[in-house]
């Protein structure tokens, strides 16, 4: 039989097996943090949440790429925009993500020449098709996008392009966990992690993770069977006392990830120190053109410094990328901060948490739980 991998995981039937099966295995309190947006979006949509026992809190993590870059990298693109003779390239999610001295749109409104991109590579050929300017690649993402931006430089340094160059704001996931769970704050009895991440970057990071803060991390799809099969891994093994990294998302994700892809990002960049918004340094949590690419690096061809800049005092989203509040608990929620005036980057993006409580905000729950 043919597997589309999409409506299969999505079958009444089965999703109340599972449910049934969460139900009898829940006997005490547990808090799970998804980490991807995408995942989020589903729990929202799919109201998953309110099918659960209620011993069981789902909490939001940082997986939204957009929303945890840094507020001064959102200056450095607006800064470099603006230059006479730019083009800055960037995928349409960070086009509305609020700087402290207003967006891209807005930067577009005074005669700045941004374009949005769905691919890296769309970069290049603008850059070739435009050699009297200097295009800038704002390129913002996980380990999942990080390889087209390895093969956009390798692309630009094999056809010698020096009208191109990279604003790099890649970050890494795993690192970012076990920064949640060192937290004196931390409430995360278990993870599940971001399937599109393992793909790429396959698992070999998380058995550390799960065996240093006896924490399940259970890799996980996006359908809402994907997501309550990766509840039920988790509360299974909270249950029984056990702590291991379990692959539920078999039909995308291989132990050793995407090689090929994995050895562009390697070539390319170099594991750093990074900045994450709403959370602070992150050891190892970041990537950085390597000095070989360095011709390439916006950094260090322009001088784009922002300056200090400071968070709207308002916006709560650090707290909501740390999973320590849900969004609806912002007293700017739907009120001071919309998606059509936002005050932070998680509901500004496809994938940010505030974005998707207030598309699905009057969702009932689950036609599914019904059939």
């Amino acid at each position: 039989m043919t597997m589309k991998y999409q409506s299969e995981f999505r079958q009444p039937e089965a999703i109340r097996k599972v449910l049934g099966r969460i139900h009898e295995r829940c006997s005490r309190p547990w808090t799970i943090m998804e980490v991807c947006g995408g995942q989020t979006h589903t729990i929202a949509r799919y109201a998953i949440e309110t099918l659960l026992p209620d011993a069981i809190t789902l909490i939001h993590g940082p997986g939204c790429p957009v929303c945890v870059t840094p507020l001064a990298m959102i200056e450095r693109a607006r800064i470099l925009a603006l230059e006479p003779g730019v083009i800055l390239c960037t995928f349409g999610d960070m086009m509305r993500v609020p700087g402290q001295g207003g967006d891209l749109f807005e930067a577009r409104a005074r005669g700045a020449d941004v374009r949005i991109v769905t691919s890296s590579l769309d970069a290049v050929a603008i850059a070739r098709q435009n050699p009297q300017c200097d295009v800038v690649l704002f390129a913002v993402g996980f380990e999942t996008t990080a390889p087209t931006t390895a093969m956009a430089v390798k692309q630009a340094a094999a056809l010698s392009l020096s009208n191109f160059s990279l604003l790099a704001a890649h970050v890494r996931v795993p690192p970012a966990m076990s920064l949640i769970l060192s937290s004196p704050e931390n409430r995360v009895d278990a993870f599940l992690a971001a399937g599109h991440v393992c793909t790429v970057a396959g698992v070999e990071e998380y058995p550390d993770i799960a065996e240093r803060f006896s924490v399940p991390v259970i890799i996980t799809g996006f359908e809402p069977l994907d997501i309550l099969l990766g509840i039920e891994g988790a509360v299974r093994q909270l249950e029984s006392g056990v702590a291991n990294v379990e692959n539920r998302y078999a039909r995308s994700v291989f132990a050793d990830g995407n090689p090929l892809a994995r050895a562009a990002v390697s070539e390319v960049f170099e594991v750093v120190d990074q900045h994450w918004r709403g959370i602070g340094i992150v050891p190892a949590g970041g990537l950085k053109i390597r000095e070989a690419f360095g011709t390439f690096d916006a950094q260090q061809r322009y001088d784009c410094d922002p300056g200090d800049v400071s968070e709207p005092r308002a916006c709560m989203a650090a707290k909501v990328l740390q999973g320590l509040v849900k969004p609806a608990q912002c007293p700017e929620f739907g009120r001071g901060c919309t998606p059509e005036h936002p005050l932070g980057a998680p509901m500004v993006s496809t994938e940010g948490a505030c974005a998707a409580y207030y598309r699905y905000r009057s969702t009932e729950i689950v036609r599914l739980a019904h059939d």
